[in-house]
């Protein structure tokens, strides 16, 4: 990993008990996206954070955030993203602005309701007996996603009021396994999809996923919601709470085909054990369904104030160690709990600069099913394979972080369920919560 990093000015100002420096104009953090996998291609390309600390006197704190991530991978894949938060460009309002373009032709698909979803690892072991296809859990999603949110900023308050708007056009199929192909050799190529060989082309056969969802759609959502906010920094708390409630509408009155309504709450408190060293950052969070009917490409979408997401439970994003999108229905409720110690601080190239430890356990279970048709299942089949328990993820993560807001997470993790998974290896930016 690499590190390219600026600032505008670098006058020293004491501002905390460990004598940082304030840190003045503009800052920021590149990562170069290099990495390869046999199926989707090499993936290159960049993710970069500006900050803009303005005269310095609210460092830690920015004027002004700009994320931009830029990747492709030689088959076909990539992600466009820029995202903008600032609390000066509106007077009294915070505001984010996220436009992104996904192009994932091979996002993670297990069915719904957890663990009444089977999942047979063998099916995607090579020189298995039960080997199907690499891709059997696979589908390709192209997501365009729009997102404009505002929170108020009343002064010496910590209540504040949120309001969003969001739009999610989901185009979804079957993954392209001819273009996967190309370039391999022949004893490494993947079964043509068909459908025996593909997990969704099942679910399209036996009619689990409705005919006019299954190509996807395009979904307008409306952000109501209150947030209590005492945290003493954004990028890792040492102390305070985060709590949030949010009310998401898809109204046909917009022009939306599904009209639905979901509540999405969230708890973070983070507790001092030693001062600027050690805390404990815990998250208990539930969302789900209260009204209407939800078509299922929205179901792996997890909402919060201020950070779009394009996921549903497990994975590095939420529950690490388990398998992508693996916990999915109606109603889901999960929480993380991580110890952070911050054992080493410096300066790099004249900027402030530290280096953190974390141990995790994240745990996760749906509680409102996702209800489907039964009626073209074969007897065979293990639609309701098992009673649905909590998922449990865990592990560790090493933390750079530059000026206190930029952070590159590498994080390893774990868990005990073969239906969840094994393990999985994540490089990342910012703390999960």
């Amino acid at each position: 990993m690499l590190y390219l990093i600026t600032n505008g000015q670098t006058d020293t100002i004491t501002a905390t008990e460990k004598k940082e420096k304030q840190i003045k104009g503009w800052s920021f953090g590149a990562v170069p996206a290099i990495a390869f996998d046999s199926d989707i291609g090499f993936k290159y390309g960049a993710a970069v954070n500006l900050y803009d600390y303005g005269n310095g006197t609210i460092y830690p704190d920015y004027r002004h955030s700009i994320y931009l991530e830029w990747s492709r991978t030689t088959k076909g894949s990539g992600i466009n993203q820029i995202t903008y938060d600032s609390k000066y460009l509106i007077k009294g309002i915070r505001f984010t602005g996220d436009l992104s373009y996904f192009q994932e032709q091979a996002l993670d698909f297990y069915g719904f309701n957890g663990y009444k979803a089977y999942y047979n690892h063998d099916y995607e072991v090579e020189n298995n007996v039960n080997y199907i296809s690499r891709m059997f859990y696979r589908i390709d999603r192209q997501l365009l996603r729009a997102v404009l949110d505002f929170q108020s900023l009343r002064k010496n308050k910590n209540l504040q009021w949120i309001l969003g708007y969001g739009i999610y056009d989901n185009t979804i199929g079957k993954v392209d396994i001819s273009r996967l192909n190309e370039g391999k050799d022949s004893d490494k190529l993947l079964p043509v999809v068909n459908d025996s060989t593909s997990l969704y082309e099942k679910y399209k056969t036996w009619k689990i996923i409705p005919e006019d969802q299954q190509q996807g759609g395009t979904t307008q959502l409306i952000k109501i919601g209150l947030v209590y906010d005492t945290r003493d920094n954004e990028a890792n708390p040492m102390k305070g709470i985060w709590t949030e409630a949010l009310l998401l509408l898809s109204p046909s009155v917009i022009g939306n085909k599904y009209n639905y309504a979901q509540m999405a709450i969230s708890h973070r408190q983070y507790f001092t054990l030693k001062k600027d060293v050690l805390n404990l950052a815990c998250r208990i969070a539930y969302q789900g369904k209260i009204a209407g009917e939800m078509p299922f490409y929205m179901l792996p979408f997890l909402f919060s104030s201020n950070k779009p997401t394009r996921d549903g439970l497990g994975g590095a994003k939420t529950l690490r160690g388990i398998l992508r999108n693996r916990i999915v229905g109606e109603g889901m409720l999960y929480g993380n709990f991580e110890a952070r110690w911050k054992f080493l601080r410096t300066k790099f190239l004249k900027q402030n600069f530290y280096i953190a430890l974390s141990g995790f356990s994240d745990i996760g279970q749906v509680i409102q099913f996702y209800d489907f048709n039964k009626t073209n299942i074969p007897v065979d089949y293990k639609i309701d394979f098992d009673d649905e328990k909590i998922h449990v993820g865990y592990g560790s993560s090493l933390h750079f972080v530059l000026n206190s807001n930029f952070v590159l997470n590498f994080t390893y993790g774990r868990t005990n369920n073969v239906q969840d998974g094994n393990s999985a290896f994540y490089i990342n930016l910012n703390y999960l919560f």
